[in-house]
């Protein structure tokens, strides 16, 4: 309104109208887009999403998850929705094709966060590291355990292992140290990082949320209740 200097009733009216010839697109309540010409009469258009939510989101947020997975190049699978970590509720909202969807953190887990620049500009995204931890954290943003595990091999040559496992201790959610050290366990990797991850613990939590609760195997050393078969969190090496 302070940009159109007109009053409240002529700038509804004006976006009402501008929204009808699909010229604009509400993302956020009170925030719009406008449609370039070049989109043509259908409305459509190929911005870069992450541009997007730089200009509307910024400072507190990071794109992360299976979205960050597939950025860094720790799994091959494309997710049709851009996943995006942030501090408050927004609601969800597509842009073109795609679906933003809004993952609310704590603020003690909101941290990892790093910028990358494109040719249109900055962006957040979490680290390699911070990304292990959010899918470990959330597997069922991430395509379960199994994709997680498959992040871990890919990346095993270039995750900063004590940087990792700062990110943990920072955090303070155990989960993910039990999910962490249960999948290495699993690809036989980093055997001092599985003794430096071990701990007293209290309780089962479960190995990934995101499958059906059903009991497979109770894993002592982790603390975890299997419900996941550990010969499909691998198989993917064989293929």
């Amino acid at each position: 309104m302070r940009l159109l200097r007109a009053s409240n009733d002529a700038t509804k009216n004006v976006l009402y109208r501008l929204k009808r010839k699909k010229r604009i697109q509400e993302i956020l309540k009170g925030k719009y887009l406008f449609v370039p010409a070049r989109a043509g009469i259908e409305g459509q258009w190929t911005e870069d999403v992450y541009l997007v939510l730089s200009k509307i989101m910024k400072p507190d947020y990071y794109v992360g998850f299976w979205t960050a997975l597939n950025y860094w190049g720790m799994t091959e699978q494309i997710p049709n929705t851009v996943f995006v970590a942030i501090t408050s509720r927004a609601r969800d909202f597509e842009f073109g094709s795609q679906k933003i969807k809004f993952i609310t953190l704590a603020k003690n887990r909101f941290t990892g966060l790093i910028s990358q620049q494109t040719k249109w500009g900055e962006f957040n995204i979490s680290s390699k590291e911070k990304t292990i931890i959010d899918c470990l954290l959330f597997p069922q943003y991430c395509g379960g355990l199994t994709e997680a595990a498959k992040a871990l091999w890919n990346a095993r040559k270039e995750l900063n292992w004590n940087l990792l496992l700062g990110l943990i201790e920072k955090i303070g959610v155990g989960t993910p140290r039990r999910r962490l050290g249960f999948l290495l366990e699993q690809l036989n990797l980093q055997e001092d990082v599985q003794r430096r991850l071990q701990e007293p613990l209290k309780g089962f939590a479960w190995a990934d949320p995101s499958r059906q609760k059903k009991v497979l195997a109770y894993d002592k050393k982790w603390g975890l209740k299997v419900n996941v078969d550990k010969q499909a969190l691998t198989h993917w090496m064989e293929t």
